[in-house]
C-alpha cells in the first residue's frame, strides 16, 4: 500500500497555455528530492478539465518517464463517461503508471448504483489498481460510504481519496472497512487540513495541494503521523496550517500556481476559464509560504 504525502501536482504551462513539459520534469525531480511518496498527475490541481485527451495522455507518459521508477505515478483517469474513463485507464496502464485516480462522474449526477457500476466497469476492464476520488463540492454527485464499501470488495479497487472534509464520515468509513476485513483498502485525505486527523484515525496519507510548495514538510508530517509520533506531526502541521487555508483563497489551482511561480519553479500561467490569483491575495499567500519556510 502506498502511504504518506502524495502530491496532486500542478501542470506547468507556457505563456498562452501550451504545456511546459521541461518544467514538469523539474517539478518531479523537486518532489523526488524532497521525499514525496507519489506523484498524482492530471488531477484537479493539474487542470484536467482544460487539457484535451491527447494532452492528458502526454502528461501521464511524461510523468512516468521523468519519474523513472524513483517514485510511483498515480494517473488521473476519471471522466463522466465510463468509456472515456476506461480508455484513459488503459493508456495509464500501458504508459507504466502505478494506479489510476478515478473521480466520481461529474455533471450527469448518477445514482449510487450508477456510481458502483461505473467504477466496477473500469476495474474489470483494465488490470490497473483504481483509487476512487470523491469530491462532491466539484462533482455534485457524492459517493456514499455504503457504495465505497461495496466497491472495496471489487478486485482492483484499492483505495479512496476523500475530499469531503467530513471527519465523522471518514471515521465511520475506517470502522466499516475494518469490520469488512478491508484494512488494506487505502484511505487518503483529499483536503490538506484534514490529513493529520485522518491519519490519526487510521487513514494512510494525503493527496495534497500543499505538498506542491512544501513537499519536505508535508512528507515529514505524514511520516511522523503514520509512525504514531503525533507531537512531531502536530508541529509540522502547525507550520503548514496557513498554507492549507490560503492555498484555497480562490479556486484550486489558482493560488498554488501563483505560489509555485513566486518560488521560481514555474510560470504563473493557467487556461481559461481560470485566471491568475487576484492581487489582493498576493500578500496573504506569500505570508503563508514564509511561515512554512518555502520562501
Amino acid at each position: 500500500m502506498l502511504t504518506g504525502s502524495l502530491v496532486a501536482i500542478a501542470t506547468p504551462m507556457h505563456e498562452g497555455g501550451a504545456l511546459d513539459l521541461p518544467a514538469l520534469g523539474r517539478l518531479i525531480d523537486f518532489h523526488v528530492a524532497a521525499g514525496t511518496a507519489g506523484i498524482v498527475i492530471v488531477g484537479t490541481t493539474g487542470e484536467s478539465p482544460t487539457v484535451d485527451f491527447d494532452e492528458h495522455c502526454l502528461l501521464i507518459r511524461t510523468a512516468v518517464e521523468q519519474a523513472r521508477g524513483r517514485v510511483p505515478v498515480i494517473a488521473g483517469t476519471g471522466a463522466n463517461s465510463t468509456s472515456e474513463a476506461i480508455e484513459l485507464t488503459k493508456f495509464a496502464k500501458d504508459a507504466g503508471a502505478t494506479s489510476g485516480l478515478s473521480v466520481v462522474p461529474y455533471y450527469n449526477k448518477p445514482t449510487q448504483e450508477g456510481l458502483y457500476r461505473h467504477f466496477r466497469a473500469i476495474a474489470e476492464a483494465v488490470d490497473l489498481p483504481v483509487i476512487l476520488y470523491n469530491v462532491p463540492g466539484r462533482t455534485v454527485a457524492d459517493l456514499a460510504n455504503d457504495t465505497v464499501l461495496r466497491l472495496a470488495e471489487v478486485p482492483g479497487v484499492v483505495g479512496l481519496k476523500d475530499a469531503t472534509a467530513d471527519l465523522g464520515r471518514c471515521s465511520e468509513l475506517v470502522r466499516g472497512l475494518a469490520h469488512a476485513g478491508r484494512r488494506n483498502f487505502a484511505l487518503y485525505s483529499g483536503e490538506d487540513i484534514t490529513a493529520l486527523p485522518l491519519m490519526m484515525m487510521g487513514g494512510h496519507g494525503v493527496i495534497s495541494v500543499t505538498a506542491n510548495v512544501a513537499p519536505k514538510l508535508m512528507a515529514e508530517m505524514c511520516a511522523a503521523a503514520l509512525a504514531g509520533d503525533y507531537a512531531t506531526a502536530r508541529a509540522c502541521n502547525d507550520r503548514l496550517l496557513p498554507l492549507h487555508r490560503k492555498l484555497f483563497v480562490e479556486a484550486n489551482p489558482i493560488p498554488v500556481k501563483w505560489a509555485l511561480a513566486e518560488m521560481g519553479l514555474i510560470r504563473n500561467e493557467l487556461r481559461l476559464p481560470l485566471t491568475p490569483l487576484s492581487p489582493q491575495h498576493h500578500d496573504t499567500v506569500r505570508a503563508a509560504l514564509r511561515d512554512a519556510g518555502c520562501l
